[in-house]
Parts: structure tokens; sequence; C-alpha cells
């Protein structure tokens, strides 16, 4: 199966209307800034109404942004001419200790389990969904290049990969990680180590911090 941020006639329709904002939202903007630019002379007179609609103008904006980056944005699942992005994206957070590392082999050999993230033809995010049990997923690898954070990626990734998870039986997803912040706004709530199972905890052989873990176990159930 494969995800995409907009799919389906529904999803078509939504597009759509999107699109629809974006232009009357941006006209506004061009609009509003032109009218002020010019009223410096009057600026003390009309210092209040210009300050609200001016912010108005740029918070609309940067909305503006944000949609069209999601609307430009396709989730979907890995593909084999994706493994050299995904090793790209999972090394650089590994050599500064934030992820562990994924050789080629690896990622090949668990590529099913793997999410990417494309935008402009470019695959910016990945995430990958391993099952540890009959009842229990664990998030892994979520990396997103960093000249496109903030842009909701990493939401839209995890996402994904607790759709994959209902979808296919998994009622309980957890991940370990420096971000708990991040995770608790999708759902998630912190937990002890010492609950998850002992299956958990065969990646930690070949970590480097394994005798002194600072990662933070956050859980979600469906």
């Amino acid at each position: 199966m494969i995800i995409h941020a907009c799919s389906g006639r529904t999803s078509s329709a939504k597009s759509k209307v999107l699109s629809v904002f974006l232009a009357a939202e941006i006209a506004e903007c061009i609009v509003v800034l032109k009218t002020y630019a010019g009223s410096y002379r009057y600026f003390s007179a009309f210092f209040a109404v210009s300050a609200v609609r001016i912010y108005h103008a740029v918070f609309s904006l940067c909305l503006c942004v944000v949609v069209a980056i999601l609307l430009a944005m396709n989730v979907r699942n890995a593909k084999v001419s994706d493994v050299k992005a995904i090793n790209a994206l999972v090394s650089s957070y590994a050599e500064r200790d934030r992820m562990l590392f994924r050789s080629m082999a690896d990622i090949y050999e668990n590529l099913q389990t793997f999410t990417v993230a494309e935008l402009d033809g470019n695959v910016v995010g990945c995430c990958a969904l391993e099952i540890i049990w009959s009842d229990l997923a664990e998030i892994k690898s979520l990396a997103v290049d960093e000249s496109n954070n903030k842009k909701g990626i990493g939401k839209k990734l995890v996402e994904a990969a607790l759709e994959k998870a209902a979808g296919i039986g998994v009622p309980k997803v957890f991940a370990l990680t420096l971000e708990p912040e991040f995770f608790e706004k999708l759902g998630f709530q912190r937990v002890e180590k010492e609950a998850l199972p002992m299956k958990v905890w065969s990646d930690c052989a070949r970590c480097p911090k394994q005798q002194h873990c600072d990662e933070t176990a956050v859980l979600k159930v469906f």
C-alpha cells in the first residue's frame, strides 16, 4: 500500500479547496502589503489598524507556505531507488550519536518497513516501522533532512507509520527518542523503559551509548 499526502477523490477535492485558499490568501497579502507600504506618512494615524492588518498578512503568508509544502509533499512506501537517500539521512544523524547507524545492506533487507517523504522529487525524510510482537511495533530511524525542518515532515512520517500499524492490527507503537516532546504532541505518552519487552533491547548491543542511554521511551496505544 502506498500512502499519499493527497490521494483519492476526497483528497483531490481538498487539494483544490486548499489551492483556492492559498491563492486567495496570497492575493490578500499582496494587497495589504502594497496598501500599507505607501502609507508611512500617515503611520501615526493608522498605526493600530496597519499593525493588525500587516500582522494578519504576514501570518497568512506563513500559513500559505505551510499549506503549499503539505500539498507538494508525498509520503509513500520506500522503493529500492530510495535506499541511498535513506542511508544518507540516517547516517547524518548517526554520525552525531542521535540515532543508530544502518548500513546499506540493513536498509535493503528491511526496506519494506520504511516510509519516505518526498518533496520536489527528492527524499527529505524517512521512518521505519518494525513489528516487535503481535501487539507491539517500534518507530525507528525517523530522520528528516535538516534543511527541511519545521515543515511538518516528521509529523507526517509518524502519522503514516501509525496508520500502517493500525492497518495491520498492531494496537501499540513505541519509540526510543531524544525528543519525547515531539512524540507527545502526536498522542504518545512517556513510559518506563523497563515496561517494554526484552526483545526491544536487541539493538542496544550495537549502540555506543548502551551503558549510559539518554533516550526516552514513548508509547501510543490505539
